[in-house]
């Protein structure tokens, strides 16, 4: 693959993602931008974040609803809300003895794994409480 150069936008997304925990989508990464220089267009932030991921610089998670983008590259597991959406990191370390695991039960060669944890996050069980 060819070495690609860095570019203001690259760099300017990159900064976006990295100033973030959240794991914000394409979407938000691009109206937050937007609001801050409304020349910058949708294909733009896609573009890049799409080449940040394919360079290892940021994890592309590809979720329900809509995918999201991570600063962290290390292995990791995610926690994500059925109810709001919010995602998060597991506190919980990665557990790379199951890619062993599967590979023997399988005979597939596991490079990685990606889990993520499904359920209510505590704010939204605080109103759902609240309702009943």
């Amino acid at each position: 693959m060819k070495q690609l150069r860095n570019t203001k936008q690259r760099q300017t997304v990159l900064n976006a993602v990295l100033g973030r925990k959240d794991h914000p989508t394409a979407d938000r990464l691009y109206l937050d931008l937007r609001a801050e220089n409304p020349k910058i267009s949708r294909g733009t932030v896609y573009r890049n974040l799409n080449i940040l991921a394919e360079g290892n610089e940021i994890k592309h998670l590809k979720t329900t609803g809509a995918d999201r983008f991570d600063w962290r590259t290390d292995p990791h597991d995610h926690i994500m809300c059925t109810n709001c959406g919010a995602l998060c990191d597991s506190p919980l370390p990665y557990k790379a003895e199951l890619d062993n695991l599967i590979e023997e039960y399988t005979g597939f060669k596991i490079d990685i794994h990606r889990t993520v944890f499904e359920g209510l996050c505590p704010d939204c069980m605080q109103k759902l409480q609240k309702h009943e």
